[in-house]
């Protein structure tokens, strides 16, 4: 083995990484922006159907007090037409009177409230809302933390093929968290994740192959997914990618290779990487370093969301 020492990111921090999954599930979730621009006639049928009691014309037009389009965002209005809607069992209001609870916006926040409206849209089938709950269970918010009810919601929403609970049921799996510690179904969840572009789960199955749990160890596997992870901003993939360069596994050593991600990995806040960095500077020379930090320059540009 190479005397240059450096080190692999092992396991992530569970619950920081839950409640990334938690912030990108709402982004999605808000999504529903309503599919006009300031048109005045669309607006005024929509508030006519809404007061009419029409429940998706509630729900729309709560959309549109929450993100501003066509009118002055309000959440206070937001929320008002949301509840309307919720209460004529609307599981997409149901599910984003919820949000609007648990992150404080247009009424005082109330994380019991929350879950009180995911429950609602997760017993009518609503992916996102059983992917919440299962948070809330996870973290304990708003319910007394319960991991056999985190998974339960978890695996509703991954068998409608929702990646964040999926990614999050690999993760009960792999700790035995509410259920059995079972590597192998946790590499099966992961995979079904990772094969939609999660990040942290295919750095979750390059794990898998680097240390041989779940599948039979295999560096170029690892390699693979790491990869994909770290091409995707994963700074622990972008690590661990270096690592592979510098130890030669998997890949053919390669110094110039290992320094680039580790430098991206030690940009995107990865501690480790910036050791590894020093470590594998001493084998490049001055030129080489900055070529490879130009490069590494070109890919944040590139990669710009």
């Amino acid at each position: 083995m190479s005397s240059i020492g450096v080190i692999r990111h092992r396991v992530t921090n569970k619950e920081g990484d839950i409640m990334r999954s938690i912030f990108v599930a709402l982004l999605i979730a808000l999504l529903f922006i309503p599919l006009f621009a300031n048109d005045d006639n669309f607006l005024d049928e929509l508030i006519r159907n809404a007061e009419n009691g029409l429940a998706e014309a509630q729900f729309i037009l709560g959309l549109s007090y929450y993100h501003g389009e066509g009118v002055v965002k309000n959440y206070k209005q937001a929320v008002y037409w949301f509840e309307k809607a919720a209460n004529q069992g609307l599981a997409e209001a149901q599910f984003i009177l919820g949000v609007c609870y648990g992150l404080g916006e247009g009424v005082v926040k109330n994380d019991k409230q929350a879950v009180y409206w995911y429950e609602k849209a997760a017993n009518q089938g609503l992916a996102e809302a059983q992917f919440i709950l299962g948070a809330c269970y996870d973290l304990g918010e708003g319910v007394v933390k319960n991991d056999k009810q985190a998974v339960y919601w978890f695996e509703k929403a991954a068998n409608q093929g929702h990646a964040e609970a999926q990614f999050n049921i690999g993760r009960s799996y792999y700790y035995g968290e509410g259920v059995v510690k079972n590597y192998k179904q946790a590499v099966y969840w992961f995979e079904k994740a990772a094969n939609q572009g999660h990040a942290g789960a295919q750095f979750s199955i390059g794990q898998s192959y680097y240390y041989g749990e779940g599948v039979v160890k295999n560096y170029k596997q690892a390699v693979y997914w790491y990869e994909k992870a770290a091409n995707q901003g994963h700074a622990d993939a972008q690590n661990n990618l270096g690592s592979c360069y510098a130890y030669g596994e998997g890949v053919v050593r390669n110094y110039q290779t290992a320094y680039f991600w580790y430098l991206l990995a030690a940009a995107n806040g990865n501690e480790l990487a910036k050791g590894n960095m020093d470590k594998i500077a001493k084998q490049l020379s001055s030129a080489q370093q900055s070529e490879i930090q130009a490069r590494a320059t070109r890919w944040f540009e590139e990669h710009q969301e």
